[in-house]
């Protein structure tokens, strides 16, 4: 598995938050997507999930997310979908290929790494959705992971 380092640009997202199982998360991510799609507002590429805890420290019904859209303009905060700016950052990523329930070992891959090589997490890790889990079959979903960090000298 390659791990690299990279810049990810600024952007402006569509998101809404979620607790419980993972489970969910193609269902969610067509539930943002429609919301996305009501307001008229126009989306720029990324899909992602960010996860604020893992199923290997708390209960599934305690795992905290949240699934967005990267989208062109920001408009002010209703009903379920919030918006705000990520700002440029540097990155550790890798690939996955197939179900994102076994996205898992990537994860812990890109933390070793980040950990064996001189760099501090300073976020939680994202996944970014490469293609549609309606359209492709699970075995050929395609996930970037990744692992907001510095490098420390």
């Amino acid at each position: 598995m390659e791990i690299k380092e990279k810049r990810i640009e600024g952007m402006k997202v569509a998101y809404v938050p979620y607790t419980g199982s993972y489970d969910r998360i193609p269902d969610y991510m067509q539930e943002v997507g429609k919301l996305v799609m009501k307001k008229g507002l126009k989306m720029t590429g990324t899909v992602y999930g960010t996860y604020f805890n893992s199923p290997e420290n708390v209960p599934e019904e305690n795992l905290q997310y949240e699934i967005g859209f990267s989208i062109e303009e920001e408009i002010p905060q209703e009903d379920k979908l919030g918006f705000k700016e990520l700002p440029e950052h540097t990155v550790l990523s890798a690939m996955h290929k197939g179900p994102y329930t076994q996205v898992g070992p990537v994860i812990h891959a890109v933390v070793d790494y980040a950990v064996k090589n001189g760099y501090d997490i300073v976020g939680p890790v994202t996944e970014v959705y490469l293609n549609d889990p309606n359209l492709v079959q699970e075995e050929e979903l395609l996930t970037e992971v990744r692992l907001p960090v510095i490098k420390v000298d």
